[in-house]
This record gives C-alpha cells, structure tokens and sequence, in this order.
C-alpha cells in the first residue's frame, strides 16, 4: 500500500492507464475498420445484398424443396399402391372352337394385375354368332369352370412379366 501512496507509485499507474487506454482505442479503431471491411465483402458476396439475405432465402428454397418431396414421395406412393391394382399381366390364346370353321378366331384373354387378380375372356366364334364369357380370377384360379384355352391364357398372364 505505500506503493500506491507515494508519488511514483501514481505515476506509474497512470502512464499504465493512458497506455491501456491508447490500446483500448487503437483496437476499436481496427476492430472499426475490420467490421466496414466484413460489410463490404459480404455486400460483394451477396451481389449487393447481404449474404445474410441470400443465406435466409436459400434455406427458405431448401425447406419448400423438402416439403415438395415428401410430396412427391406420398403421391408416388398412392401411384405405385395404385398401379398394383392395374392390369399388368396379359395372356392370349387363339384357338378353333368348332371344326366347321376354319382359322383360330375364337380366343381366351387373361387380363390381371400385380397379384393375379383380374378377369378372364373367353370369346366363341362360330358361323351362326360369337358370344363373350367372362369369369373373374382371383390369386391367378377362378371359382369358375375354366376350359383348357381360359387356364393356358391364365397361366401365360401370371408367367409374363409385369407391363
């Protein structure tokens, strides 16, 4: 304590004052000049807008582009849900259903989807008249009676791969 009582004492503590104040300045003049240096580069970054604004305009772009996918991801789900359920699988066979009429013009049509599920066509052509039968199919089988040519036109759907 008798240091800071005598004169010298003083005097020392006030040149070390007026010396931290001189580098308090000189630091806040440069940290003046450091922060009009960082404007300006971002200004020029940011083609005259602050970066600042470009970033929060990004992330703005980047969250509606997520919410889109997951959008999309749900509407592509409903479309492969969807497509399912859709004929996929075809088979066709020709074949004479009576000997008096020539060519193969009567026809069975399997037309079924991604689980063998749909409907088989039996079309009759003779002289007189043509009829059309359908029976559905379920898991690739009917519950009804199927001819030879309806089974074969089945059994190629469900063996073709899916359009």
């Amino acid at each position: 304590m008798a240091i800071i009582r005598s004169d010298i004492g003083l005097v020392t503590i006030l040149v070390l004052l007026v010396l931290l104040l001189i580098g308090v300045v000189i630091i806040m003049c440069k940290f003046s000049s450091l922060n009009k240096r960082y404007k300006e580069f971002m200004e020029k970054l940011g083609n005259g807008k602050s970066i600042e604004e470009d970033l929060e305009n990004y992330m703005y772009r980047v969250e509606r582009v997520e919410n889109q996918n997951a959008e999309n991801s749900g509407r592509i789900k409903n479309l492969d849900d969807n497509l399912a359920k859709c004929i996929q699988k075809i088979g066709i066979v020709r074949y004479n259903a009576f000997k008096d009429t020539g060519s193969d013009l009567s026809f069975a049509l399997a037309l079924l989807d991604e689980a063998n599920n749909g409907v088989v066509l039996n079309g009759i052509y003779s002289r007189e008249m043509s009829n059309i039968y359908a029976k559905p199919v379920e898991s690739g089988k009917s519950t009804y009676t199927v001819s030879e040519e309806e089974a074969q036109a089945i059994r190629k759907a469900i063996e073709t791969s899916p359009i």
